[in-house]
């Protein structure tokens, strides 16, 4: 594992307990699933690539467009194959192939993730076949 790698779950785990919020980024306050990845990178590169326009609780829907891809794309280079899906990667999910993805988290180890579950706060989970078969990407985070 590499030192961004490592740091990033360290990073992860200190957001465990933060209650859910929908666009919030704020460790210890509330954040969304959006809001970790972005607090993370902030946490590692001092600030955020870009900032996120306000959004809905179903923008995916509403907007159309694959915004959360297009901005992982943006910030995280090409998506990686599964196969090579390590801890400390940015994982992307949507409901079904043709929807866009909707939902991210932090990989943290081979069967379990990091994320913010709506309704709750930021947990791991089991990376149980009901969320590994929605993985719509894998991304790294970039080397400092």
């Amino acid at each position: 594992m590499t030192d961004v790698a490592t740091e990033v779950l360290r990073l992860a785990e200190g957001w465990i307990g933060t209650p859910y919020r929908h666009q919030a980024s704020l460790k210890g306050v509330g954040c969304d699933c959006l809001g970790l990845i972005r607090g993370i990178w902030r946490e590692l590169y001092g600030q955020e690539p870009e900032r996120p326009p306000p959004y809905a609780p179903d923008w995916a829907e509403r907007g159309g467009g694959d915004r959360l891809m297009e901005a992982a794309l943006r910030h995280f280079g090409p998506p990686l194959p599964l196969v090579e899906a390590r801890p400390g990667d940015v994982i992307l999910f949507r409901w079904r192939p043709q929807l866009a993805a909707k939902h991210a988290g932090i990989l943290s180890g081979e069967r379990q993730f990091i994320h913010a579950y709506e309704q709750a706060a930021v947990v791991t989970s089991p990376l149980v076949p009901s969320w590994r078969r929605r993985i719509s990407g894998v991304f790294r985070f970039p080397e400092r």
